[in-house]
């Protein structure tokens, strides 16, 4: 018996060393310290064994087995450091190797028109107001003295969703609710950016859905001439120093007198060309002075306060300044188009 075990050893280490991955090793450890194994059958014939020869016999079966286990340990974490080392030979990084550059966004021409609009003016000391898409009747129209069955609607083919809710037409809603948030008290000197929604065929110059910018002022003794110097202020920082503008007389039924203005073509500079269509100028936004009826209906006395109102397209401004000659460009998501805008590296 006592031979029997030392050959098993024997074996047992031999095969422990030529182990060459952790599951022949898990293998050797089973067959040899295994329930099942033939350590454990030899020790099952101990019952033969005289009682002086017993205890001498269990201590050499405990050596054989500390023997063939502290080897497996030794062997077990000389594959699995084996094992770390071809890991990361495999995935070994070539630091050296020049990087893969990373592809650097931009803001979207419509985005960086309207921040560099927002700006300009709260520079001027306005601020933004936002209000919501989903708008009521009451604000989109009635609030700003268009009365239900007034032509004028017309003019703003509307999306409803119910016979007093609708996609908001323009960001005048904007004014209505900040004038009434403000009980009839001025000063009120804010621009309102967002989208709007009209019943439009989609062309090269329209869309059912676009970007408006609106500002307004109401305070005692606005005057037109206010407006104009805003106006002008606006167009040179926008478009150049060099930019002269006009003032036309025109409709708007919120306010009254009403104005478009015009800016001197920077392409031409005045002297008629193909993008001013010969005139020398382009049309850029439309203004006036706030209706009466609309201070009124929000709680402001028209015989103290006054105002002025403008709002223009971003649209138009970005494709006046960049050149663009179809507004649905700004809308398709064009990699090829948008990467014009990208920022330099």
């Amino acid at each position: 018996m006592q031979d029997r075990l030392k050959e098993l050893q024997a074996e047992a280490l031999e095969k422990v060393a030529a182990a060459a991955d952790l599951k022949e090793l898990n293998d050797v450890r089973v067959s040899y310290l295994g329930k099942k194994g033939p350590i454990t059958e030899v020790l099952k014939g101990m019952g033969k064994l005289s009682a002086e020869e017993r205890p001498k016999m269990g201590a050499l079966a405990n050596e054989v087995r500390d023997a063939i286990s502290g080897q497996i340990e030794v062997k077990q974490k000389e594959l699995e450091e084996a094992a770390v080392q071809k890991q990361l030979a495999a995935e070994q990084i070539d630091v050296t190797l020049p990087g893969r550059p990373v592809r650097t966004g931009s803001h979207h021409p419509l985005t960086s028109i309207i921040e560099e609009i927002e700006d300009l003016f709260i520079g001027m000391g306005y601020t933004v107001e936002e209000g919501p898409e989903v708008e009521k009747d009451y604000y989109n129209f009635e609030a700003l003295n268009l009365p239900k069955g007034h032509p004028a609607r017309d003019m703003q083919d509307s999306f409803y969703i119910t016979e007093e809710t609708l996609m908001r037409t323009h960001t005048s809603p904007v004014q209505a609710r900040t004038m009434e948030k403000h009980q009839g008290k001025g000063p009120v000197k804010i621009i309102c950016p967002g989208k709007v929604y009209r019943r439009d065929n989609d062309d090269a110059t329209h869309s059912h859905q676009f970007m408006q910018i609106e500002g307004l002022v109401v305070d005692e003794n606005v005057r037109m001439s206010d407006l104009k110097g805003t106006l002008e202020v606006f167009a040179k920082k926008m478009f150049g120093e060099d930019r002269e503008i006009r003032l036309r007389p025109s409709f708007f039924p919120f306010t009254e007198p009403s104005v478009e203005m015009d800016i001197s073509c920077k392409i031409c500079g005045g002297s008629g060309c193909s993008v001013c269509k010969g005139t020398g100028w382009i049309e850029i936004l439309g203004a006036g002075m706030v209706h009466p009826n609309v201070l009124e209906m929000a709680g402001y006395d028209s015989k103290k306060y006054t105002g002025f109102a403008f709002g223009m397209g971003p649209e138009r401004i970005a494709m006046l300044k960049y050149g663009v000659d179809d507004i649905r460009h700004f809308y398709t998501n064009d990699v090829r188009f948008l990467k014009q805008f990208s920022v330099e590296e």
